[in-house]
């Protein structure tokens, strides 16, 4: 460091020059060396797995290894009943998951339809065994089983799961032959790309390094105001740090802005407080941080249920949220409230001090009408207080909504208990 601290600023920036330049070229060289192991990946993806391959081989194993071996066994009885059962059962049951599996991969248009051939084709194979092993646990006479039919029917399905087995193949060779053509016109364009990246950056740090020097004092004055500026943007953040939502200050600016914004297009307004319920008493059953982490989980919910540009969520302090909605009406806005009071108990946080549910649970109280130039900015927020004081005398875990701004009259809509 002190070294560094000895050198003029030009010899600063020469050797700032020289670091760039090796820097670019150990990237460049790191780039290809990465494009080459990419290459051997895939190319081990597309040629040397061929995981489709080993799962219908897995398939034809189980035909002749297992399933015609038990056929066998069961001619001359040497397995018991229930022994052939279960090993028929378990067998099919390995095909089926396999052939499941490997209908998972894309398939192109050509080869749905022979696909859809070899699915019935297993089926009915599967259906044959199933019978020799239902045959079997009914007591009939299994040494009666033609071994023909049974080589005549394995020979079948083993020939029609080859001929998917080579289509594959020829796929994969297909695919890798189109990769590496592909491969090597993207090395090649790489290689033009990251040339005329270095020659550019040169080029640009070149003239840092030629015009830095003049451009060093207007640079700390220019610091010096990004820091007062920067500095302003923290002292002004209207983000709460812990769930993320708009704060209480956010909210008093966007509260004013929308109802007047309402009271001119005549729109309907919504304004909801939230609280979670016995909230106290969760904090001290389960200590801050799980208490810091129900409000994060009430927080999304709000957050994933209003997306809309005009839906506005706050957390206006302690455990209690709001949110403020433009052009949405009572219906509307009654339905909002039942779904997030429905989400929030069905996240199925305990809540063990709870008198109301075993669950985490919230009341919402809120006004919903249209705006007009009598409405008193305060009005909104003073109703949908006294409609969350009644949710909670009503039992929480429910909503309560009025739409009358200009008297005490209270019209209940309806309760999500």
């Amino acid at each position: 460091m002190q070294f560094l601290e000895a050198l003029k600023l030009k010899n600063k920036l020469f050797l700032l020059f020289i670091l760039i330049t090796v820097g670019l070229v150990v990237i460049g060289i790191m780039g290809a060396l990465n494009i080459n192991s990419m290459k051997r990946n895939i190319d081990s993806l597309y040629f040397g797995s061929l995981v489709p391959v080993t799962e219908l081989n897995s398939i034809m194993q189980t035909y002749h290894n297992k399933l015609s071996s038990t056929v066998r066994k069961v001619k001359y009885e040497e397995m018991s009943p229930s022994q052939i059962s279960s090993e028929i059962k378990n067998a099919t049951f390995r095909v089926q998951q396999n052939w499941k599996t490997y209908e998972s991969h894309f398939k192109r248009e050509e080869e749905l339809q022979y696909v859809e051939y070899v699915s019935l084709e297993i089926s009915m194979i599967n259906t044959y065994f199933m019978k020799i092993a239902k045959a079997s646990i009914n007591g009939k006479d299994m040494s009666k089983i033609s071994l023909k039919i049974l080589e005549e029917r394995t020979a079948h399905i083993s020939k029609v799961i080859q001929k998917l087995i080579n289509y594959e193949v020829e796929v994969a060779k297909y695919e890798r032959k189109s990769f590496l053509k592909h491969y090597n016109s993207t090395l090649f364009q790489l290689t033009i790309f990251l040339t005329m990246i270095i020659i550019a950056i040169l080029a640009i740090s070149f003239y840092v390094f030629k015009s830095i020097q003049n451009d060093h004092t207007r640079l700390e004055v220019a610091t010096k105001k990004l820091r007062r500026a920067n500095k302003k943007l923290e002292n002004v953040s209207y983000t709460d740090a812990l769930t993320s939502l708009h704060n209480r200050r956010y909210f008093n600016l966007v509260y004013t802005r929308e109802l007047n914004r309402a009271k001119r297009e005549k729109n309907y307004v919504t304004f909801m407080m939230l609280d979670i319920d016995f909230f106290k008493q969760y904090n001290d059953t389960y200590g801050h941080i799980e208490g810091d982490y129900a409000l994060k989980s009430v927080a999304k919910v709000l957050t994933d249920t209003l997306k809309r540009p005009t839906d506005f969520v706050f957390r206006l302090g302690g455990e209690e949220f709001g949110i403020l909605l433009t052009q949405t009406d009572e219906t509307h806005s009654a339905r909002l409230a039942r779904e997030i009071c429905d989400k929030i108990r069905d996240r199925e946080i305990k809540h063990e001090g709870s008198l109301v549910n075993k669950y985490l649970t919230i009341s919402i109280g809120l006004v919903c009408c249209v705006a007009d130039s009598a409405l008193k900015e305060n009005i909104l927020i003073s109703k949908a207080d006294k409609m969350l004081y009644k949710a909670k005398d009503g039992g929480r875990d429910r909503y309560m909504i009025s739409t009358n701004v200009n008297d005490s009259d209270i019209q209940e809509l309806e309760e999500s208990a």
